[in-house]
């Protein structure tokens, strides 16, 4: 965690109410059975979100094993080629584990072991949360499992590797469209099977009261940091500043730290995937409506009777059918604008930023290169700061064998 450093305009950057609301947003919907360990959970985080040794351990933690603070970079050659506002970058692709998710499942492993919990569960998309979690277990002595769709595990075999390498069990789940929301189902039954030595670590801004919250405070150093750096290059703010949005947690990390500066556009950036047809995108807040999915209430893509609507994108991380209840009040509040990228658009921006810069970033990061290459044309002159979350050497088997070798 870092100390806040946005104002309370608009209730922007704050902590939600007490049961967990932003604005309509977010909650705390339960079985009875798991009232009081998310309550345990919400006491434990308060306790140590203001204990200074937990504080100045996971700082420790950050620039000795994760390799914090990560740059912002200035893609020249691909502004270049783009012609227009020079585009940077904040390079959470240099993590140790490759992408931001290691910045809240450090903290939530360090939370985990302030709890006396034995072991770590959680779902996962692209493996990146799967990989940083089973590195927290790791790191911290603790048990792991790791819930992933099959058709997720069939896309990302290089994460896969790498968190039965670490010692997690992954458990394949083989039930709906097995890929991302299956894979939280999975880990929430599993959860609830032994809430007493395990806590769940939920991979985005999403999820009961207090997880969003939480991943939110955890991941605020990319903003933090991204701010500072950027001032010092530039001498001023960005003009623009985008990320891809699935749960969310990348970007909220980014947007945090601006929300309150009204010379800077926030962009979140979407998965429309094959097109607007139902069951060919992840854009949720470009077509969802108010509703209720694992235990929160979002902007949700739903069938005519209220249940999660199928979804779809290349990159496993995004293809969710709720988001973070925080963005849900940041659009409604007209702070934040969510717009989308098709998976045409995403493998171009991919493919750019291969050849002009020399950085094979992940498809869900490649969403918001995408934008930006727009943004930047469109605008002229300026400055657009992307998150790039993550690195694509999980993507290689897909790329290859989708999209080729962009020649």
């Amino acid at each position: 965690m870092e100390t806040n450093t946005v104002g309370s305009e608009a209730g922007f950057g704050r902590s939600p109410d007490k049961d967990g609301f932003f604005g309509r947003y977010g909650g705390k919907f339960l079985p009875p059975e798991l009232e009081e360990p998310f309550a345990e959970i919400i006491e434990a985080y308060h306790r140590i979100a203001n204990d200074l040794r937990f504080i100045n351990e996971l700082r420790m933690i950050r620039k000795t094993y994760q390799g914090r603070p990560t740059p912002v970079y200035h893609a020249r050659t691909l502004s270049l080629k783009n012609g227009g506002a020079h585009i940077y970058l904040k390079r959470e692709d240099l993590n140790h584990t490759g992408a931001h998710k290691i910045n809240h499942c450090m903290g939530e492993g360090l939370l985990a072991k302030f709890m006396g919990k034995k072991k770590l569960i959680a779902e996962t998309g692209a493996g990146q949360h799967g990989v940083a979690l089973a590195t927290a277990a790791a790191y911290f002595g603790l048990a792991c499992e790791i819930h992933m769709g099959e058709v997720d595990i069939a896309k990302q075999q290089p994460n896969v590797l790498r968190m039965k390498l670490l010692g997690a069990k992954v458990v394949p789940v083989t039930f709906g469209l097995k890929t991302l929301k299956e894979a939280v189902d999975s880990a929430f039954q599993a959860y609830l099977a032994d809430p007493q030595n395990s806590i769940y670590c939920i991979g985005s801004v999403v999820g009961p009261h207090p997880f969003p919250l939480l991943v939110r405070d955890f991941q605020k150093v990319v903003g933090i940091e991204a701010r500072e750096q950027f001032q010092e290059m530039a001498g001023q703010l960005p003009d623009a500043i985008c990320a891809c949005v699935g749960g969310g947690s990348n970007a909220m990390g980014l947007f945090t730290a601006f929300l309150n500066d009204p010379a800077v556009g926030i962009y979140g950036v979407e998965p429309l995937g094959r097109g607007p047809g139902m069951g060919d995108h992840a854009a949720t807040m470009s077509y969802g409506h108010e509703g209720i999915i694992h235990g929160f209430r979002c902007y949700l893509l739903q069938n005519e009777d209220g249940s999660p609507a199928p979804v779809y994108s290349c990159a496993s991380g995004l293809d969710y059918p709720g988001v973070g209840p925080e963005h849900c009040f940041l659009k409604d509040a007209g702070r934040v604008s969510y717009v989308t990228c098709s998976d045409d658009e995403c493998r171009d921006a991919f493919f750019q930023l291969c050849r002009c810069e020399g950085i094979i970033p992940a498809i869900e990061s490649a969403h918001a290169v995408a934008f930006a290459l727009k943004k930047a044309r469109e605008m002229g002159r300026g400055a657009i700061l992307v998150n790039l979350s993550g690195r694509g050497d999980k993507d290689m088997d897909y790329v290859l064998e989708n999209w080729g070798s962009g020649e």
